[in-house]
C-alpha cells in the first residue's frame, strides 16, 4: 500500500522535500556553494578595500577567486540538486512570471535560487570571470601598462561591488518578506522546508 502522492509544491521544491516526516529544515546550499560564495565575498572585499592594486597578494587573491569560480561552474553541471544550473537558471517566460509576481508582492518562496536571484548570480559570475581575465591580461607583456585594460578591470570590479550590494539588499528584503534568514542559510546551508 502506498501513501498519498507528494503535492505539486513539494515536487517543485526538489527531491529532499518529498517526505512529510523529515526534519523541518533541508540542506539547500552544499559546502561547495557556500565555500565559493564566502571566498568570493572575502576576495572581493580584500581586493577592493584592503590590498593595494598591483601587489602580489592582490594577484594571488584574484587567482583564488578565479579558481573557485571554475570549480563553481563545473559544480553547476555535476553538483547537488540546488547547485545545478539546470535547476535554477530561468527561461524568459519563467523570469517574467516571477518578476510580475514580485512587482505585485506575491512572489513565491523558493528553496533554491529564485529566478531574479539566478539572473543576478549569473551576472556576478560573468563579471567575476571578466575581472579575473582582465587582471590576468594586465600581467602579460602584450598588455603591460595599457590604460584601457586597467580602466576596464577597475570598471568590472566596481560593477561587481554595485551588483553585490544589490544582491545583499535583495537577500535582506527577501529574508524579511519570507521570514527567514537567508544570510544564515548561506552559512549553515540549511533552510526551513516550508
Amino acid at each position: 500500500m502506498t501513501g498519498p502522492a507528494p503535492t505539486a509544491g513539494a515536487a517543485a521544491r526538489g527531491p529532499a522535500s518529498a517526505s512529510t516526516t523529515a526534519s523541518p529544515e533541508v540542506v539547500v546550499w552544499d559546502p561547495v556553494v557556500r565555500i565559493f560564495h564566502w571566498t568570493v565575498v572575502a576576495g572581493c572585499l580584500l581586493n577592493l578595500f584592503v590590498v593595494e592594486d598591483g601587489e602580489s597578494l592582490h594577484q594571488i587573491i584574484g587567482y583564488v577567486v578565479a579558481a573557485v569560480l571554475v570549480v563553481r561552474v563545473i559544480w553547476g553541471f555535476i553538483g547537488t540538486h540546488y547547485a545545478r544550473f539546470a535547476q535554477f537558471v530561468p527561461g524568459p517566460r519563467r523570469l517574467g512570471r516571477y518578476l510580475s509576481a514580485l512587482a505585485k508582492g506575491r512572489e513565491p518562496r523558493m528553496l533554491g535560487h529564485n529566478p531574479a536571484g539566478a539572473v543576478m548570480m549569473l551576472a556576478l559570475m560573468a563579471l567575476l570571470a571578466a575581472t579575473c581575465v582582465s587582471g590576468w591580461m594586465m600581467g602579460l607583456d602584450a598588455f603591460w601598462g595599457e590604460d584601457w585594460l586597467e580602466e576596464t578591470h577597475e570598471w568590472l570590479a566596481n560593477s561587481i561591488l554595485v551588483l553585490a550590494l544589490l544582491h545583499a539588499l535583495a537577500a535582506l528584503v527577501e529574508s524579511h518578506r519570507h521570514r527567514e534568514n537567508l544570510v544564515l542559510s548561506m552559512i549553515t546551508g540549511r533552510k526551513r522546508r516550508a
